[in-house]
Formats: C-alpha cells, structure tokens, sequence
C-alpha cells in the first residue's frame, strides 16, 4: 500500500529544493488522483461481494498510507514527528480501524508541550490538506496532561482516546498518553465511565427510537446497530482492561462463539453502512424507505409472492439487530456486575425463594439449579409469571437458561393447562404485562409458545404509515390497554378508561390484541386468516367455546369499527342498525372498541386524533344504544321527522314569522332532520334564513379541545359547488376532515365542514378566515377560477421531497351500503388540490355529493363520497360505474 500511495507522489517529491507552497500543489494533484483511483477500488470489491469488514480495513489502510506520507512529506523540512516531539494519532471510529467510504477522520495531534508553533504549523499544513481533499477531518492538538485533564471531565474524549493508536510520530510520547489514561483517568472511575457510557446509551435510544423494529433505522445509533456494539466493547476494555475483542475470549469474558458473532455482527452492518455511503456520494446513516429498496436489490433479495424483496431484507435486518442488541446487553450486564466473592456470599444468603426452584436476589429472579427446568418444563412460564409478580428483573443467567432451554417448547408443553394457566395469569394481572410479554418476545419464547406469533416476527410493513414492525406494533398496542388500565388517560379518554375497567376477561381481550395482526405472515384478508389461526390456537391452549367465538370475533372485525367510523355516514341509521346486528352483544362492541383504540394508538404517535376518537365514539354510543335497546327496527321517520320540526318551530317561533319558519322546515331533506338535535337544526335554519340577503353566509367556531375547527358555508346552490369550496381551502392552506353537505329543496346549501391545518393544528387567526371568505365569494361570483388559486397555491418545490414507498391508488364502489347513494372509496397518496381534482372530477361526471368523509393516514388518504345522479338516483348502470372509476382514478394520478 505504501508503494502505492509512494508512485502517485514519487513525481511531486522531484526538486527537493523547492519549497513547500511550491510542492504543496503538485502532492495536491497526486494524492487526489490517488484517493480516487482507491475510491474506486474499494467500490468495485464492495459491488463484487467482498465482505464489510475486508472493505473497512482496505479504506483505512488507503487512509493510513495517505495521512502518514502526506505528514512526512509536508512536514519534512519541520522535522517535528523525527525529533520525539510530536505523534500523530488517530482517535475514535478511525482509531478503531473502523472507516467506511465517506467517514469522518479524527487526529490528534499529541507534543511534548514544547515548539508550539511549529507544532501548529505541522498540523495546519496536513489539516488545510486533507480538507482541499474534501474529507472530513476533526482534529485536536494537545499536551498530555491536556487530554488527562479533557478526558477527566469528558465521556466524549474518554472513549475517543479509549480508540487511540498511533499513526507516524513519537512512541515514547503515545506509550506515555497510555500509561497516564490508565493510572490517572480510567482506574479511578471506571464505574462512573460504565454508568456514564450507560446513561449516553439509555439517551441514544430516546433520541433515536427505543426499538430495535423501528422502521428507518440509524445504522449507526439506531439500536442494535454499530453504536450497540461500540458500547459494549467500550464498556468491556474498562473493566477487563483489554485493548482488543480477542483477549476478552482469554480471560473468559466471552466465548469463541460470542466473538464471532461480534464480528460477523460488524461485518454485516458494515456492508450496509459501506453501500448507505456509496448510494449517497457522502456519509449517510439512515437506512431510508429509498435506500431500504437498492440495498435490497444489492443484497440480491427478489420479490416472492406478495412480499416484497425490501420486505424481506428488512425483516433480516431485525434479526440481526435482535442478535446484536441481545449480544451488547449480555456483555454490558457482565460488565455491570460487581463480582467480588463477600458480596457473592452475602447474596447467597439473602437470596429469597418463591417458589419453583427460583429465587429473587438483588433485585433479579435467579436460578440456582437450571436442571428444576429439564424435569419439569412448564417452569420456563412460570419463570417470567414470578419475576412479574416480584416486580423484578431476569438476571443474566436466567434469561441465558430461556434461550438454552426453548427446544422444550414443544407442543405437549403448548397444550399443557398448567403452562396456559400461567400464560393467562401473565396476562391478567395488573402490573407489567406489556414488559412481560416484551421480555417473552425478545428472549424468542412468545414464538415458541404461539407459533403462530412467529409468521409476524420483525415483519416489516413498507410504508409510512406504519413506524414499527408488525410483531413490535402489536406490543406495543397491548401497552395502550394497560395504560387504560392505569387511569393513564382518565381525564382525556372517560368512556374508553371506563370500559377498560369493566371488562372482565382482561386476559382474552390481550390474547385478541395478540392475535389480531397474525394473519399478516400470508397474502389474502389478514383479518380473516387471523381468525381462523385463532380458532386453532383457542383449541390448543384449551379455550371455553364462548371464549373461543369471542376471540374469533375479535380477530375478524378488528378493521370494522375503524372503518365505519372513519368511512361510513353515521347519520344513516339504517347502516348503524346493520353494524349494531353484526355485533351481536355489548360485551363485543365494548371489546372491539378497545382494541380498536389500542390498534390505532400503537401504530405511531400521530395517528391517533382528537377526530378519530370522536368518530369512534360516536359510532360505539349509536350501536351501543341499538344493542341496549333489544330491537333491529327502524324507527319510524316520519314521526321522527313531526317531532323535531314541532320543536324547531317552537324554538324559532318568537323570533320569525311562523310561515317563514314551516316553509324553510319543508324545504330541509329527512336526512337532515333525523341527523342533528332540534337545537343544532334551529341554528341552522337561523342560518338558512339570513340567506337572501347576502349571496354567502359563512360562519366559523373552533373546537380548540377537538382539534378542529367548524366551518359552515351557507350559499345557494349551483353546480360544483363543494368541488369550488374544497378548492378554495386547499388554496388557502386548509386541511378538511369531514363534511356534511345538505341541499335543501328550494336551492339552498348548508355545508358543514371540519377543518384544521396540514400539520394538525386549529387555525384560529381571523385573517386567513377572512382571506378564505373573500376567496370563496369571488369564486361564487365568477371573478375567480378556482383551479387558478390551487395552482397559484401548489408551486413546484426545489427541495425534493423525502421518497415514500408507493402503493397504487384504487377506487371502490358499493352500491349495498346505503339504501341512498352509491358510496364511493378513493385510496391515493396526499397531495396538495387532490380534494379538488376528486370533487371537480365527480361534478363533471354529473354527480352530485350527499356526504363527504375524508381520513388520511400520515401520507395517504382514504376519501369516501356518497353520490347519486342528476335524476338523484344511485348510480347502477356498469358502464358508467367504471367511467366514474377510470377518470377518478386519472385524477388521482395526474
């Protein structure tokens, strides 16, 4: 290597008698041609297949040979690194030998303390160097007793210096930088540097996602990613006092084994990390939905079936980051124990027994004699149901025993009713379920014990909706329940927090949270798959057959109530009827209420919203009443409908000649009257009436506690006229939630629209309401074309927009849903004007808009429209349902 880097200058070394400045732009031209002649090496052997940790060491061999001869050359008439005076170090990632194509390179630049200047001057010459080279260099230069002192007082130069090793320059000064490391700075806190190291470890994982199953990790602080690994071996040089991996293998610490799977852990991540840099021309740690796809590809993963090749590589990727996070803590606990033999023999004696052959001490379930688990199997339940009834933690051998032990799984152990007992126990109790389970997952027992489990483990859904694998996100949703449970949420979710506190069978309610995304592992309806695997992990773990139906019913309507709520006109009392009969009893509808909760809440921290849960309530107070009332009839509308106009008339009689009141009544549609309480219904003919007066009446009241804010648009009607109001918001910046659209039979329009702000805040400040009602005044009045100001509004950006997995847009038609309309499904991906583009699309396909319900989800959106035809009719004919579908489907794409 040095030869080599030696050819690129050995012509820029000609002329010994000129002076630097002279040379400086001939050694300039070689090392660059050098750096990328060996760039491009390094590249090739990676794309040929060479493994990580062979491109790693290449790069910093190359690196080595450029800094050490570039040192020499530039600083050869100052003579500094031949007098003893001054060594040149490399610290950290490149100190480990750990340099990826576009890392960072980290000197050190270590003197005596004497010759500052030309010391100074040494370090300018190579730094201003290696920066015209474009590589990215930190640097320090420093005495001794500087970076005592430094490192001292900083975890940051601490582990820095941990990394050191010398490149060019002073022995004797780089053996004494050793010594006063280890007798001065590292054997006097050693402790407090683990529990440092610990602690920026706890705050990584704060910082960049507390699981391993996130879904665009940081290859390198992501966890069980290289800085997992990082700190493990950190932790373990301090107290073992070791410079490399190999001699911990010496001393006993880890097994031959354990090392190789450090370094194929490295390895792995390495070649990752080596293609991040080449895909991007420059450092990149960020393992995006973009680069997820070409590192599969690189990978050689292909597409099978319905799992995608990204897919697959991602759900390798967690197995790996499983391992590695597994690995680091095992070697991070070792490290954290104290071992002295008093301690062990008074904790011998304080130990506590609870039963089957285990025993708490300090603070861990431990288990003095593993073979209690060969001769009765059950046990390794039993182990995770006393640690959460102790409150405590598995110490290290006990979770190691797990692993060991986990071939005992079998199915006699599945079907045993001791072990299902125990499993149900866990389930039920009011402490740490979701820390029970979690631990049960990662230490791979919740896969043996429910195979079934294992078809979701680190599956990966690609898209940006969903921030955690399948397995990790039903975790988690499990963890919603339980903080229902808590009181977490009382004041904010009452009914919700009550229920929790009512069901009696907390522990099927958590099996169905368990079970309800199974059916992800296969292709089809995931829900109904999953009910099926249900039925047969019912029989298996000896369920009653109400339970079992219970559980199935569960599985199957998980989706249901979502999508009713969020899709579905829930002032059609007919549909609620139909929901209510499918759910057969309170006790369903309550359960399915709460994992729908749960299966929300658990998906991301965005997703759940004050809109969603006020649907969702709604939906569940309205097939709640149904059920409590015993009966499936309609109730008579037009009694109803007598009713509410005999009270509206009586509310607005005092203030408005009483024909004035019946004509405006008359003119209301019965879907109208049934859907509000006369009180709202009196508001809005107080509206209607303050029409002929002015062409538009709007009027705005911001739900600030909800999220939203009530925009009513008061107008007469003309064609496309909700096509033009949505166009306008888009305009002006403003996100629509839901709408209800009322035409009145003498030409008068009522719409009701729930709005907030693209990042989900109220908009409060009058000025933008003002500009959105002048907006939509000119519209009305023909002075503006409102595709105009969607255009204006939608400007082509120069920031490129973070890339998103695509799925393709679809429309769905149903004809059965409502006795009314024909109900449109629009799924596409959210773009400023698509509103517009749907609604101006169905006007121009003569379609008029009885009910909007917009939901979007992160990026995408699924926007229902309840339509009929001119004649206000549904629409049946089959050539015009896919003329509706093919021009809905150009807009959403366009």
């Amino acid at each position: 290597m040095r030869l080599n880097i030696n050819a690129y200058l050995s012509e820029a070394m000609k002329g010994n008698g000129r002076s630097f400045e002279e040379k400086r732009g001939a050694y300039l031209a070689a090392a660059r041609e050098f750096l990328e002649h060996f760039r491009e090496e390094s590249k090739r052997s990676h794309r040929e297949g060479e493994d990580g940790i062979s491109v790693v060491q290449s790069i910093t061999a190359m690196t080595d040979a450029l800094v050490t001869r570039l040192f020499t050359a530039l600083s050869d008439d100052l003579q500094m690194h031949k007098s003893g005076q001054l060594a040149l170090i490399a610290v950290g990632g490149y100190g480990r030998r750990e340099l990826n194509p576009y890392s960072d390179l980290d000197l050190l630049f270590l003197y005596s303390g004497k010759d500052s200047k030309v010391v100074e001057e040494a370090a300018n010459r190579l730094l201003y160097f290696l920066w015209d080279l474009r590589l990215d260099v930190g640097y320090s230069v420093r005495t001794i007793a500087d970076c005592v002192d430094m490192a001292a007082n900083d975890v940051t130069v601490k582990t820095a210096l941990l990394d050191s090793r010398l490149l060019i320059g002073s022995d004797h000064l780089y053996g004494e930088l050793k010594k006063m490391m280890v007798t001065q700075v590292l054997a006097k806190r050693s402790d407090a540097f683990i529990n440092e190291k610990l602690e920026e470890l706890r705050k990584r994982r704060e910082k960049y996602g507390s699981s391993v199953y996130i879904l665009e990790p940081n290859i390198k602080e992501g966890e069980g990613c290289l800085r997992d690994l990082h700190t493990a071996m950190w932790v373990a040089k301090i107290k073992y006092k070791v410079d490399e991996p190999r001699e911990l293998v010496i001393k006993g610490v880890l097994s031959e084994e354990e090392l190789g799977m450090y370094y194929s852990s490295l390895s792995y991540l390495w070649r990752i990390r080596n293609e991040l840099h080449y895909l991007a021309g420059r450092k990149n740690d960020q393992l995006t939905f973009e680069a997820q796809t070409s590192i599969a590809r690189f990978f050689g993963y292909e597409d099978k079936g319905k799992t995608l090749a990204v897919e697959q590589f991602m759900q390798d990727f967690y197995l790996h980051a499983n391992r590695v996070e597994h690995f680091s803590s095992l070697l991070i606990t070792k490290c954290s124990q104290r071992e002295d033999s008093t301690r062990k023999i008074l904790g011998y004696f304080t130990r506590r027994p609870v039963g089957d052959g285990f025993y708490v001490m300090k603070g861990e379930l431990v288990v003095p004699d593993e073979t209690v688990v060969d001769k009765d199997p059950v046990r390794l339940i039993k182990i995770f149901e006393h640690a959460q009834k102790q409150g405590v933690a598995l110490a290290l051998g006990t979770k190691t025993l797990i692993r060991n032990s986990l071939d005992l799984v079998n199915d006699k152990f599945r079907r045993s009713k001791e072990a299902n007992a125990s499993f149900f126990n866990i389930l039920q109790s009011e402490k740490k379920v979701y820390d029970t389970l979690q631990q049960m997952h990662h230490l791979g027992f919740l896969n043996r014990f429910i195979p079934e489990f294992e078809r979701i483990y680190c599956k990966v859904q690609h898209d940006v909706y969903h921030i955690y694998t399948v397995d990790t996100h039903t975790l988690f949703a499990v963890e919603e329940l339980a903080k229902l449970w808590r009181g977490e949420h009382k004041t904010t979710l009452p009914l919700l927090t009550q229920l929790a506190m009512e069901v009696d069978k907390r522990w099927l309610l958590l099996l169905a949270v368990l079970l309800h995304d199974v059916g992800k592992g296969g292709g089809g309806g995931h829900a109904e798959l999953g009910a099926e695997l249900s039925k047969t992990i019912a029989r298996r773990m000896g369920l009653s057959k109400e339970d079992s139906e219970r559980l199935q019913f569960l599985v199957r309507q998980h989706l249901l109530l979502a999508h009713i709520a969020q899709r579905r006109d829930l002032h059609d009392e007919r549909m609620i009827i139909q929901f209510a009969r499918q759910m057969e009893k309170s006790e369903n509808l309550k359960m399915l209420y709460l994992l729908t909760y749960a299966d929300i809440k658990a998906v991301g921290p965005e997703v759940w919203t004050e809109w969603k849960a006020l649907l969702l309530q709604e939906l569940y107070e309205k097939a709640f009443q149904v059920l409590e009332r015993g009966d499936f009839k309609l109730e008579a509308s037009g009694d109803r409908v007598r009713r509410v106009k005999r009270t509206v008339f009586d509310l607005l009689a005092d203030d408005y000649p009483g024909q004035l009141i019946k004509d405006e009544l008359q003119a209301l549609t019965t879907r109208h009257l049934l859907s509000y309480a006369p009180e709202i219904i009196a508001g809005h003919v107080r509206t209607l009436l303050a029409l002929p007066s002015k062409l538009l009446v709007l009027q705005v009241s911001h739900e600030v506690e909800k999220g939203y804010t009530n925009c009513t648009v008061c107008t007469f009607d003309i064609p496309g006229l909700f096509s033009m109001i949505t166009g306008v918001m888009a305009a002006n910046g403003m996100n629509i939630l839901g709408a209800q659209i009322h035409t009145n039979t003498n030409e008068k329009v009522l719409d009701i629209l729930q709005v907030n702000s693209p990042q989900g805040f109220v908009i409060t400040e009058e000025s933008r309401w003002a500009r959105f009602e002048s907006d939509l005044r000119q519209v009305l009045e023909g002075k503006v074309r409102v595709g105009q100001l969607v255009a204006k509004r939608h400007r082509p950006s120069i920031l490129t927009e973070k890339a998103k997995p695509t799925v393709p847009a679809r429309v769905e038609i149903d004809n059965e849903v409502s006795s009314d309309y024909t109900v449109i499904d629009i799924y596409a991906h959210d773009k400023v004007g698509l509103l517009y583009s749907i609604t101006s699309t169905l006007t121009r396909l003569g379609l008029y808009i009885g009910v909007s319900k917009i939901s979007t989800k992160v990026d995408q959106v699924a926007d229902v429209f309840y339509v009929k035809n001119i004649f206000g009719q549904k629409i049946s004919e089959p050539g015009k349902l896919e003329e509706i579908r093919k021009e809905l489907l150009a807009a959403v794409d366009g």
